[in-house]
């Protein structure tokens, strides 16, 4: 199977060593919007650097779109048109328009399509995911320092909406009421936000993100009835709380390390070659855009988020 990258900027760069050490698939080629530096990363990895992305995908069975949010649509809509295959970043589009649109088309050309929604996979929450029972109230704590790569969307559509994915994924209710406040400090899209969604099965879920924090902090709290747990998705490590006759008793969860990249990247070849759903469907990418971009529009509706 013969496999496109799209995009050479820093998730690119990492995409392409992932897609180079996956098995049974041919890295048929790279595509930048600069030649030079698809050339560069090209040259790496003994493929080739293609100057049209067109020829790319007509090349390709299956396309992995990692360029800036913005291009997603356009980028995918000729790929899945085209017939192929394709892994798309998350966001999986800058609006819910653009991703509803996509999924019709992916279904009238019947090709499969996975959203990069990367936390998923990391091995802290696949080591939580079966201890999860009926969670009542979810905190999750996303915040990094500045860095230019995403500031094309907001801090909501670059990294809480990692934290809204994992929590639509374990709460299967329906979101009934959503609060929301953020502000702008660096760039003219929103760098801090703060979201509260109140479930109709009556869970609570919290979500702190930023981008202008002084250090980086990846973490989740789940409580439930039985125990709650705590999820550091940037050590890899998992806290399980139990209280039994008045005393806590804490277990660390076992943690079965691998790439998370490279796991999705297979799950998606492997979804291809049983032509089976992937586990991350555009769906699930379009339910995560459609909180976003509600959170968005109510933050926008406060003067705090002037500059």
């Amino acid at each position: 199977m013969k496999l496109g990258l799209v995009g050479c900027g820093y998730f690119g760069k990492i995409h392409a060593k992932c897609i180079n050490e996956l098995k049974n698939v041919d890295f048929e080629g790279i595509y930048d919007t600069s030649l030079g530096v698809a050339t560069e990363i090209a040259e790496q990895f003994s493929t080739t650097a293609y100057a049209e992305i067109d020829k790319l995908i007509e090349n390709c069975d299956v396309v992995d779109i990692v360029a800036s949010t913005s291009a997603h649509f356009e980028l995918a809509q000729k790929a899945i048109t085209a017939g192929k295959h394709c892994f798309i970043e998350k966001p999986l589009t800058t609006n819910v328009a653009e991703a509803e649109k996509l999924i019709e088309l992916a279904k009238k050309h019947n090709v499969i399509v996975q959203v990069g929604h990367v936390e998923r996979y990391n091995p802290a929450f696949q080591a939580a995911l079966p201890h999860f029972t009926n969670p009542f109230l979810i905190k999750s704590n996303r915040l990094c320092r500045f860095h230019v790569r995403g500031t094309d969307v907001s801090v909501v559509h670059d990294l809480m909406i990692h934290d809204i994915d994992l929590v639509l994924s374990i709460v299967k209710s329906e979101v009934i009421d959503i609060q929301a406040t953020g502000c702008k400090y660096v760039t003219d899209l929103l760098d801090v936000a703060h979201a509260k969604l109140l479930f109709e099965n009556g869970s609570v879920a919290h979500f702190t993100a930023s981008r202008v924090s002084d250090h980086p902090v990846r973490k989740m709290r789940i409580f439930q009835p039985e125990n709650y747990m705590t999820i550091n998705f940037q050590d890899k490590k998992v806290e399980k709380f139990e209280f039994i006759n008045q005393q806590t008793i804490i277990n660390e969860l076992p943690i079965f390390e691998h790439n998370s990249i490279i796991k999705e990247l297979s799950d998606l070849i492997h979804s291809i070659k049983q032509n089976q759903p992937p586990k991350v469907a555009m769906e699930d990418g379009l339910n995560a855009l459609r909180i976003v971009d509600k959170v968005v529009a109510i933050i926008h509706q406060q003067k705090c988020t002037l500059k």
